[in-house]
């Protein structure tokens, strides 16, 4: 049996004769508003137990969710359980309200209220959802750089409702960071980075706390910086911090989203090899040495495309958001390289590395090394 539609002026009809009026939307998504006078069920809720919620199976019963699709297959399974004058309505509360019918906001307390509107299209997310944006609320991220490739990716992290994000960075606004620096201004150049960042992450979203570290990180308090988070995001822009942070993120078990930009190119990775030894590579099972300098200049030395680490930071951002909401295929074990220029993608496959220094099961930490030493060169 099809199951019948009315117009949203019908049900309003209806409605007012005595039918029940019930939004199946989930209740994020009436914060916008509902139709006057309807009932807020969910659908899965009603659907599970129709009887708790309607009791007399004679009553007359209008659905109604967004458009109208949900609507019409939760009647049929209200049909198929004994409730024979239950309909639909057609375009559901997009059209109701495009009608000019009277909406309501429902009561809800100011902090649930900006939360499922805040995230209101995370939450229409199978994937997410109301449990996996809880879960975000409670994860730590460490975002090592606050530059080029740590502007976007801490946007994104902000927007995104990350509970904690703990920005390290020792250096100070400069004119010329602002090129592709999104997170500084103007108005920010003298102040430390950190403090540029916390003032406009917090301006985004006052729900995340946002921890400003003004730090060179060195092998004396890498460990402490990582204590507490479930991810790292590389936003560095040198070998040695990368290798000092692979290390540590090896060490202590703690995934590594990895970014670099040059000219025109960029790539990122993900690098998991401390929770998962022997089937995961690490960093130096990409770059067991750093090239020579003359190979590897650094941007202020070689140049960069502005927009390139705005790219390349949100695929930072994505890969963990990724691993907090254990969601989708991870960039571990496979590089994925990008030529602005030609505008093409590369992906490359990594393997671990079974002799790999740090990351070879069974090898004991081998303990952090002279970083600088060793990208110059020396032992």
């Amino acid at each position: 049996m099809s199951i019948p539609e009315t117009t949203p002026l019908q049900a309003r009809e209806r409605q007012r004769q005595g039918a029940l009026l019930i939004d199946i939307r989930d209740a994020h998504e009436r914060v916008s508003g509902q139709a006057e006078g309807a009932l807020a069920i969910g659908r899965d809720e009603l659907e599970s137990e129709p009887a708790r919620h309607l009791p007399d199976p004679g009553a007359e019963i209008l659905l109604i969710c967004q458009l109208g699709k949900r609507s019409q297959a939760a009647a049929a399974v209200l049909h198929d359980a004994g409730y024979a004058r239950v309909s639909s309505v057609a375009g559901g509360t997009a059209r109701w309200t495009a009608e000019g019918l009277p909406l309501v906001k429902p009561q809800l307390a100011a902090d649930e209220a900006d939360f499922l509107e805040r995230y209101s299209r995370h939450l229409r997310l199978a994937e997410v959802g109301v449990e996996g944006q809880q879960r975000l609320a409670r994860a730590s991220v460490l975002l090592v750089g606050a530059g080029g490739l740590g502007s976007p990716a801490a946007f994104y992290l902000a927007a995104a409702g990350i509970g904690h994000l703990r920005l390290v960075d020792d250096d100070a606004v400069d004119r010329s960071n602002l090129q592709r620096q999104i997170l500084h201004t103007e108005a920010s150049i003298g102040t430390p980075k950190v403090e540029s960042a916390r003032e406009r992450l917090q301006a985004l979203n006052p729900r995340v706390r946002v921890e400003a570290v003004r730090e060179r990180v060195s092998s004396a308090n890498v460990e402490a910086l990582l204590e507490g988070v479930d991810v790292v995001v590389d936003g560095s822009d040198n070998f040695p911090l990368r290798y000092l942070l692979n290390d540590a993120c090896v060490k202590l078990g703690k995934p590594l989203v990895y970014g670099a930009v040059q000219r025109f190119e960029g790539q990122a990775s993900v690098f998991d090899a401390g929770r998962h030894r022997g089937r995961c590579p690490c960093y130096r099972c990409l770059f067991p040495e750093p090239p020579p300098p003359q190979f590897a200049p650094s941007c202020a030395e070689a140049g960069v495309l502005g927009v390139l680490p705005g790219i390349v930071g949100m695929f930072q951002a994505t890969e963990a958001m990724k691993l907090l909401l254990g969601i989708g295929q991870p960039l571990s074990g496979r590089l994925l390289q990008f030529d602005a220029l030609g505008m093409r993608f590369r992906e490359v496959r990594l393997a671990p590395d079974p002799e790999c220094p740090v990351c070879a099961p069974g090898k004991p930490f081998p303990g952090y090394i002279d970083y600088a030493a060793f990208c110059a060169g020396g032992s």
